[in-house]
């Protein structure tokens, strides 16, 4: 028995049922037989198309069509019918009732899952130092600026003052936000997932946002402290190194410059954009040989050994729009960076808002706070003045 018996069977089957006394599942049998009925055409354009097809062939002999069917398993075609009802039954809420539906876009002409784009998100996020405050409103860290020094002292005077001085950041809650909005029809795509990928874009959302105000939050309020701000009050703007190209000394230049008057500091990470990333690998000496080995691998790498991380809040310093005075990369330990997280993030998915118009809305929220936690915790780099 072929399939198109088998589809005229169980419609004579369900006709029976209905006209019997016995109750049966109305809604049931209604979609089963639309499902066959689609079924039954598809199956008859394809014998007619096969007929035509060849007679074509045989009037003319001039060309041979070849006629591609896609699912022609029906056993196939019903397991990927019964997974997509499936999926679209699990994405229905409580509250709203679909009492017939049909699919956006035939699973056998679409792809099964979704590329993805390049990278938006720096690591620079999860290297920092993460401070868990569930509730908390803010706080201060102390952190020690230095040491007075010994002297001599005469017999019955004074002991030379030496104390230790300290300095305090502040650690503030920000809010960070983030909105989408997808159609009813696109979350109920039978094959490819949009709706998992829309919920991931708004966690996206919030560690892109975050990680770049780490670099270039303005310090005000509801905002966080980024190393590049002057509300930054740990580091002293007077250590800020200037530069204006890279250069073959500019890597030593970096690290001797960074910590204080007495050690040269252990390896540090070097934070800056993918432009200035280039113009360390590309350098050449006279002799046309690469002056720095860069390493990459995605968002981090080397530099000579140097570990650093890309971070597109960065200017490049290699770049002609840059203004002389801005900020274009930072060097040190990256838990000299305090990241705050007063609350978990929090993703909600709603159809109220936008009922009538068949919209799911998809909201996040985290709640924040960050500030160089360290006395001279990083030196910041800017582009110095074209002489």
């Amino acid at each position: 028995m072929n399939r198109l018996q088998e589809i005229l069977k169980r419609k004579a089957e369900i006709r029976t049922s209905l006209e019997g006394n016995e109750k049966v599942d109305l809604a049931a049998l209604e979609t089963e037989l639309r499902e066959l009925d689609e079924e039954q055409k598809e199956i008859e354009t394809r014998q007619r198309l096969i007929k035509e097809a060849g007679e074509i062939n045989q009037g003319t002999a001039i060309e041979t069509r070849t006629i591609e069917t896609f699912s022609s398993n029906p056993e196939q075609r019903d397991s990927e019918v019964v997974e997509a009802e499936k999926r679209g039954k699990d994405l229905i809420e409580n509250r709203s009732v679909t009492v017939a539906s049909g699919d956006l876009l035939l699973a056998n002409h679409q792809a099964s899952d979704i590329k993805g784009t390049f990278n938006e998100v720096s690591t620079l996020v999860d290297r920092v130092k993460h401070v868990p405050l569930q509730g908390g409103e803010s706080y201060e860290r102390a952190y020690e600026k230095g040491t007075g020094e010994g002297g001599y002292t005469g017999e019955g005077a004074d002991y030379t003052e030496s104390d230790v001085q300290f300095g305090y950041a502040t650690i503030n809650k920000t809010k960070i936000t983030a909105y989408s909005e997808e159609s009813e029809e696109v979350q109920k795509l039978p094959a490819a997932n949009y709706s998992r990928v829309i919920v991931g874009g708004v966690n996206k959302s919030l560690r892109k946002k975050i990680t770049k105000e780490i670099l270039i939050g303005d310090g005000g309020a509801g905002h966080l402290v980024g190393i590049f701000s002057a509300q930054a009050t740990a580091i002293d703007p007077t250590t800020d190194l200037e530069i204006s190209t890279i250069d073959a000394d500019t890597l030593d230049e970096i690290i001797f410059s960074y910590g204080g008057d007495e050690d040269v500091e252990d390896t540090s990470v070097l934070i800056l954009s993918k432009k200035d990333l280039k113009a360390f690998a590309t350098l050449r000496d006279g002799q046309d040989k690469k002056v720095y080995d860069v390493k990459t691998n995605g968002n981090t790498g080397t530099i000579d050994g140097v570990p650093y991380i890309i971070n597109s809040a960065c200017k490049a310093v290699s770049d002609t729009a840059t203004t002389s005075g801005s900020y274009v990369l930072a060097y040190g330990p990256l838990s000299n960076y305090e990241l705050a997280t007063f609350s978990p993030t929090d993703i909600q998915r709603s159809t109220d808002f936008k009922f009538k118009q068949g919209m799911i809305a998809h909201r996040g929220s985290v709640f924040v706070g960050g500030n160089v936690a360290a006395h001279n915790g990083f030196l910041r780099v800017k582009k110095a003045p074209t002489v």
